[in-house]
């Protein structure tokens, strides 16, 4: 659940005449996209206008394998984004989305058979950010919903580092997965100097499962085993075949992981799978500009080199 965006990405920066790419993109579908693709059945509650614009997205949305039963349509203003994308990390972003037809999303959107029947519902501190209506219909999904997924996905330029915490305090004891970043949002809504340790502080609160992503470092985890055990791990990155664009890279962490523990598999290997979908969305221009297979993510988990040296053999860095 979230915000859905137009994007307009382009290679230079921003300035007359500089061509551009349009495409479909958001945290919330850049998720749903990669929970899709990982085996899921997954829909996906936003709201869109009620025009030639808002249904050319939602035929976008059905592309990427997500069903649009949950979808509103609504008068009022789409929210676009551009950014001009920098392989080596350096982007730059400039949003047009204050008062946005997606910010109009609340509680009453919120439909308490479906998000109690699904097995996870999956919701960031960007649509919690936007308005206090789309922040209600949040928790009013994380107090009805099984197994409730929270990416606090922190931006200082739509919220406060106090309205954010507030948010995440809030939120991780009623959650079955948080997904923070280290040193950013841990740092700055928990007050933590180590991964393990923002893990430990969130678990403290009462979410099951952390999964701490430290960048090109690897991933921290710190949840409930299968037999209930507590359960602590480090996942390392896995190297990006190419790097094109890493908007969406978090997002497609979160929805595979997601997606494959809803699906039967353990903390540690859901967490690896997603570490691989996420170094393969680099490799694309745009949120969902490519999303690989779950066929791709496990070939390429299966084929890193970390786990060729593991096995004994050579590893290779084309």
């Amino acid at each position: 659940m979230g915000e859905i965006l137009v994007e307009v990405a382009t290679d230079q920066a921003f300035g007359h005449g500089v061509p551009a790419q349009l495409g479909i993109s958001g945290d919330a579908l850049n998720v749903a996209a990669s929970a899709a693709a990982a085996g899921a059945r997954v829909g996906l509650l936003a709201v869109l206008t009620d025009d030639d614009l808002g249904r050319a997205i939602a035929a976008r949305i059905v592309e990427l394998g997500v069903s649009p039963e949950l979808l509103r349509f609504r008068p009022g203003q789409q929210g676009v984004y551009l950014v001009h994308c920098d392989p080596d990390g350096q982007r730059e972003f400039s949003y047009a989305r204050s008062g946005s037809v997606g910010s109009t999303l609340g509680p009453d959107d919120v439909d308490p058979a479906v998000f109690s029947a699904a097995g996870a519902v999956v919701a960031g501190g960007i649509a919690c950010a936007i308005s206090t209506t789309a922040r209600a219909a949040v928790v009013k999904a994380a107090s009805v919903a099984q197994r409730f997924v929270f990416d606090p996905n922190f931006r200082p330029r739509l919220t406060s580092v106090e309205d954010a915490t507030a948010a995440l305090l809030q939120l991780a004891p009623r959650a079955f997965l948080v997904t923070p970043s280290f040193p950013g949002e841990t740092g700055a809504l928990l007050g933590t100097s180590t991964p393990a340790e923002a893990a430990a502080r969130l678990r403290g609160l009462g979410a099951r499962n952390v999964a701490v992503t430290c960048g090109a470092d690897g991933i921290q985890l710190d949840g409930e085993g299968r037999d209930g055990a507590a359960e602590t791990a480090w996942i390392d990155s896995i190297p990006a075949p190419a790097v094109v664009d890493q908007t969406g890279a978090g997002d497609a962490f979160v929805g595979t992981l997601t997606a494959r523990m809803i699906l039967g598999d353990g903390f540690a290997e859901a967490a690896r799978c997603g570490a691989a979908a996420a170094s393969l969305v680099v490799g694309g221009k745009g949120g969902t500009g490519f999303i690989p297979t779950l066929e791709q993510t496990r070939a390429h988990a299966a084929g890193s080199p970390a786990r060729l040296a593991r096995e004994g053999a050579a590893p290779s860095h084309a």
